[in-house]
């Protein structure tokens, strides 16, 4: 590196350092190219993808950290120096920034969330998508889109919000959610029937994600205090002033849970248009006209 310094004309310390410091990001630059290149060619899962890209770009950066500051380092008087400014400089302009990348690898380490779970902070949710130094990237669901489906958007969260709020992660640990669907009947209408009825559509549908879920159950509970008595679907009754409240109650998986809905409620449809005994309840008025004789 010398000899090319001084055969360049390069007699300035200075200039000798960024030149040193433009090789180094070039092959740095050069290696990070060729071993994304081999990942993209010979891995095809997506996560496993994105987990090799995600691993060989922060080992570059933080390899680029490490190379200048050894090549500047010696414009300082010591190494003592050299961390005392630095950590002052940072603690005063950066502190936003050192909070998230130091939250960013308490995401590594902990993983209270990582890629393809779906997570909730802050009245906003989705499904996380990329986790980098500073922020970590969502796929938006919900806002102005009913049952837990995409908005097309993507937003981008500082990695400290983890430390000032909570998160509600669908993915960890128990990994389906109960779902409930409330039916109204009118008070005329066989409620008994329409139960038996309700509680056959919901077996049908939630009743295959019972034994998986008792499994993963079992292993949740082995971290987390988690507990359910009952894990099959279920119809409650209750009295509303318009009419007879069945609640269906089922398991699904969070990122099917409007399809299981639309499933359901089109047999619901259908069932209520079989039996004419069974109506929906909706709000109504009745007028009594009294005559009165003279």
């Amino acid at each position: 590196m010398n000899w090319i310094a001084e055969n360049w004309g390069l007699n300035s310390e200075i200039q000798r350092k960024i030149l040193f410091s433009i090789i180094s990001f070039a092959l740095l630059g050069l290696i990070r190219y060729v071993a994304l290149s081999f990942i993209n060619k010979n891995i095809e899962q997506v996560k496993t993808k994105y987990n090799w890209r995600t691993g060989i770009k922060n080992t570059h950066n933080a390899l680029i950290i490490i190379f200048v500051g050894i090549i500047w380092i010696e414009l300082f008087d010591s190494f003592a120096t050299f961390l005392g400014l630095i950590g002052a400089g940072l603690a005063i302009a950066l502190q936003d920034p050192i909070v998230n990348l130091a939250a960013w690898v308490f995401i590594l380490v902990k993983r209270p969330f990582e890629v393809g779970d779906r997570v909730e902070m802050e009245g906003m949710a989705g499904d996380v998508i990329d986790i980098r130094f500073f922020q970590f990237t969502i796929n938006e669901i919900n806002n102005w889109v009913d049952a837990d489906q995409s908005t097309g958007r993507i937003i981008h969260i500082p990695n400290g919000r983890v430390f000032k709020i909570a998160q509600a992660n669908y993915s960890v640990g128990f990994q389906y959610i109960w779902n409930e669907i409330p039916i109204l009947l009118t008070f005329e209408s066989d409620w008994k029937k329409a139960k038996v009825i309700l509680l056959e559509i919901a077996q049908k549908h939630g009743e295959s994600v019972t034994k998986p879920a008792k499994k993963q159950l079992d292993e949740a509970a082995k971290k987390y205090m988690i507990y359910y008595n009952n894990l099959h679907p279920v119809i409650y009754t209750s009295v509303k002033e318009s009419g007879i409240l069945l609640t269906m109650r089922y398991l699904c998986n969070p990122k099917k849970r409007r399809v299981t809905e639309h499933e359901i409620w089109e047999e619901i449809l259908e069932v209520i248009l079989e039996n004419k005994d069974i109506a929906f309840a909706y709000p109504t008025q009745r007028i009594i006209h009294n005559s009165l004789k003279k």
